[in-house]
């Protein structure tokens, strides 16, 4: 990281409940950044803006001569009405969202099992005191609690679970106060004996929960990772959750993360560059208040169900589960809860119309099944790490199937960034464990899931799997066509396309200055592109069903479009020129400029975001980007669809996202082979601007008329 003259990052948040709490925190909301976040809340929207200026983004606490470093957490809560939870349905996918109020909470029993072994000496041991002198503070006197520190040996402070009295803690905390570092790691012997705490002193209708604080391997006792996990499961045996700390970057945090995971419990790293003990104390603050225990969702009717067991329900979360609609007919869906509140048996049942999606705005549509994608990746990615051989190969293939079909960041996947000056590619991998900055494969997905955000895609930004790296262009291959083509396509002679008076590879000299399109395909490293003549007026987009249209000028021995027009229902008209933007809703007329700071104008399912030279255009389910280029002196516009909405028949210049192709051996001349025929291409470069960078592109060439199946006379229209 390096201080940027220009630094900018905005959050949306929309919630149908209403927002009832909203706050940002971390290292970079704290002294003079806190002066760079506004935040505006209306009932159903928040906003969080970030812009901190150069001299800024090197004043906070972490921070230095390299610029931001630290977190930023937007954390925020919606109106609970029912006590049911929320249910969401649309498009045959549903989410629901249990979070229930007015429960009484549980008393709990919680043993901390702390390192003291000489790696955590000097300020990991300092953090974790003060850490813990917060959290006893925190303990209800009806919960129950004991410490264990190890190194070489195991010490207990007392042999049995204490009541949280005033007494007790007072005694506790002066043990805390002289705890210091020495010695080796017994990591196995600690966490039986924090087993052995819990199992001798049960308490009917409580709650019990281990954590475990380390900064390294086991070193000494039982060293052996894998039968160290292996007693600590048989130990347990489901009984209570093990949560895991990791503290620093020399742990071994892919055994935390195991362990966890093996004991309903997750793995969180404290990082010691920042506010280690708040961290720790933030960490207990999430499951300080238990309020159900042995919880079980139900849905008939649901299919391909996210997690629906949960060992236990803390105050202050939420359980997210998300699925398919089995029967679309149905016209209601029932979702059932079934728990235990302070050792009685609770129910909680709702149901909701599968038909009523209005409060889901058009844009918003495909959010319920990017979040079931996002919690199945998720949880394949948890069962993964306990598996071996080919269910652990299975498990990971689907994950980065899923991954890269909704372009989700994940430890599978590369984020692609091009610099928006230089067109420098840089890909950014998850590091290796234990380098310092590095996440585990559960890092990422170390805590429950809260009220997901809308993701929008950034303009340069791409997702491709991390053995797997080509710059090839939107959207990127899955492991859904790594199958052969049906073999009946083989079975009689295939007609041919060709260029007309082609004899070789070489290419015929271009009479006409034309526009060069790139076309995404399925399956293969390296895209198709076609060229249509200029000038035209051109059908660039259209979606009859919505009522969505876009159209675009070229002129003569110009690059890309003078105009571009986007028409959607009766009356919203968008004409966006090289000079200006105008958009007209029926009633009031809006004037854009380009090179301006961020604008935005939101309407009736409409969502215009303008920022310097670039327009982002949503329409009910559709959503473009029309980019502003100069080159040689000259502007002009370029328009890209970086997802295609689903389910549309779409048409238009660039209605096409479905088109794959084989390339053939043994002729002379390449030829790929589309659908039933053979078209003969050869390989050739094209300036990507649907990227700012314009990168080049390698590409085959093919005819307009083989990729769309008809004329560009087809595709002309007399007005924009």
């Amino acid at each position: 990281m390096q201080p940027v003259a220009d630094f900018k990052m905005d959050v949306h948040i929309q919630e149908k409940p209403g927002i009832s709490f909203l706050e940002v925190k971390g290292d970079l909301s704290t002294g003079d950044l806190a002066n760079a976040i506004k935040t505006t809340r209306a009932d159903k929207d928040a906003w969080v803006t970030f812009y901190p200026t150069r001299d800024q983004q090197t004043k906070c606490k972490s921070c230095g001569e390299n610029g931001l470093n630290g977190d930023m957490l937007v954390t925020y809560d919606v109106n609970r009405q029912n006590p049911n939870g929320e249910i969401m349905v649309s498009k045959g996918y549903f989410v629901h969202y249990f979070a229930p109020s007015n429960v009484p909470r549980i008393s709990k029993n919680v043993v901390f099992i702390i390192d003291q072994s000489g790696s955590m000496s000097g300020q990991k041991i300092k953090q974790t005191r003060l850490a813990l002198l917060r959290i006893l503070s925190d303990l209800d006197e009806d919960d129950h609690f004991g410490l264990i520190t190890f190194d070489s040996e195991v010490n207990l402070w007392k042999r049995e679970l204490l009541k949280a009295t005033e007494e007790n803690l007072k005694n506790a905390k002066s043990f805390v106060k002289e705890i210091r570092d020495r010695g080796a790691t017994d990591i196995n012997a600690a966490v039986l004996a924090g087993v052995d705490m819990i199992k001798r002193h049960p308490r009917e209708g409580t709650a019990s929960i281990l954590i475990l604080l380390t900064d390294g391997d086991p070193t000494t006792g039982e060293t052996n990772i894998e039968k160290i996990m292996a007693n600590v499961k048989e130990a347990i045996g489901t009984k209570f959750p093990l949560y895991c700390l990791g503290f620093g970057y020399d742990v071994n945090f892919d055994f935390l993360i195991k362990m966890s995971l093996e004991n309903s419990g997750v793995a969180r790293r404290i990082y010691e560059d920042s506010d280690a003990d708040l961290q720790l104390q933030g960490f207990y603050e999430e499951v300080a208040v238990p309020l159900l225990t042995d919880i079980q969702l139900k849905y008939p009717g649901g299919s391909n169900l996210t997690k629906t067991s949960f060992s236990l329900y803390f105050n202050g979360s939420e359980i997210v589960v998300s699925g398919q609609i089995t029967d679309n007919s149905v016209e209601s869906f029932t979702t059932e809860v079934i728990a235990v509140s302070k050792g009685s048996n609770v129910t909680y049942q709702d149901n909701t119309m599968t038909k009523d999606t209005s409060d889901v705005p058009p844009e918003n549509e495909d959010f319920m099944q990017r979040l079931w994608a996002h919690l199945t990746v998720k949880q394949l990615l948890d069962r993964q790490v306990l598996l071996k051989g080919q269910e652990k190969e299975d498990e990971k293939k689907e994950s980065l199937k899923l991954s890269l079909k909704y372009q989700f960041v994940t430890p599978l996947t590369s984020m692609v960034v091009t610099k928006p000056q230089e067109g420098d590619v840089e890909v950014a991998n998850k590091p290796k464990e234990g380098e310092r900055g590095g996440e585990s494969t559960a890092d990422y997905y170390d805590s429950d899931l809260s009220h997901y955000p809308v993701q929008h895609s950034l303009q340069a930004a791409k997702i491709i799997a991390v053995d797997d790296f080509d710059l090839y262009d939107h959207p990127l291959p899955t492991y859904m066509y790594d199958h052969p083509l049906p073999t009946y396509l083989y079975d009689h002679p295939l007609p041919t396309y060709a260029f007309p008076t082609m004899h070789t590879t070489t290419p015929p000299a271009v009479q006409v200055h034309s526009n060069r399109f790139l076309l995404p395909v399925v399956g293969q490293s390296k895209p198709l592109c076609f060229d249509v003549p200029v000038p035209h007026k051109l059908r660039l987009l259209q979606d009859s069903a919505s009522e969505f249209s876009m159209n675009g000028e070229s002129l003569s021995e110009q690059n890309g479009f003078h105009q571009i027009a986007i028409h959607y229902k009766t009356n919203h008209h968008l004409i966006i020129s090289t000079k200006s933007i105008s958009y007209h809703n029926g009633q009031d007329n809006v004037e854009i400029l380009w090179g301006q700071e961020l604008t935005q104008h939101n309407t009736d399912g409409v969502s215009l975001v303008v920022l310097e030279n670039e327009m982002n255009v949503t329409m009910g389910n559709i959503g473009v980007v029309i980019i502003s280029h100069k080159k040689d002196g000259v502007m002009f516009l370029w328009p890209a669809i970086w997802e295609y909405p689903k389910d549309v028949n779409l048409t238009g210049v660039l209605g096409k996202s479905d088109i794959s192709y084989v390339k053939t051996n043994g002729s002379q001349t390449p030829t790929l082979k589309m659908k039933d025929k053979e078209v003969k291409t050869y390989l050739e470069t094209v300036s990507d601007y649907r990227l700012h960078s314009t990168p080049t592109r390698e590409c085959w060439l093919v005819p307009f008329q083989a990729v769309m199946e008809a004329e560009i006379s087809d595709f002309t229209v007399t007005q924009l």
